[in-house]
């Protein structure tokens, strides 16, 4: 999603255990020639929650399942026609990937509400179908290798 990204969502069904997300994200250069920007459609499914208090709340197992393109012109959906046939089976640019993870939720007091209801806090575990694939037969990669870590912090306005 990069190293930064916003966006908007939404949550419905039974008391809002499903979340839909459109995210536009910011990866850095690193070592490349230059910054990419990327588009995120995220699922998250949170099974239950946790009152802790009457602001605090946890959400103790989130599942994530999210499609994620990044733009620039190294990365194409289409393999080029450079290449022979099917010599790479998976586009560059888009990926699918699964997460869990964990969340815990301020919500503003009903008199201090004005345009922020909550600020949620999170951390997900996930990886991407190329590293899967890649995992599953050859022993010498590792989890290590293949999972990644994500932070942050989800600010819900009214």
């Amino acid at each position: 999603m990069g190293l930064l990204s916003a966006g908007v969502g939404w949550g419905y069904g039974r008391h809002g255990q499903w979340e839909t997300h459109l995210l536009i994200g910011f990866v850095p250069s690193y070592h490349s020639k230059s910054a990419k920007t990327t588009f995120t459609v995220k699922e998250n499914y949170i099974p239950w929650r946790k009152t802790l208090s009457r602001q605090w709340m946890c959400e103790p197992l989130t599942g994530s399942f999210y499609l994620n393109a990044i733009f620039g012109h190294e990365f194409w959906s289409h393999q080029p026609s450079r290449y022979p046939n099917n010599y790479y089976p998976f586009s560059t640019k888009i990926r699918m990937n699964l997460s869990v993870g964990e969340r815990i939720t301020y919500q503003w007091p009903g008199e201090k509400k004005r345009w922020v209801r909550s600020l949620t806090a999170f951390y997900e575990i996930g990886s991407c179908d190329l590293y899967l694939i890649d995992y599953i037969p050859n022993r010498q990669v590792g989890l290590k290798d293949v999972l990644g870590l994500s932070l942050g912090i989800k600010l819900q306005i009214r």
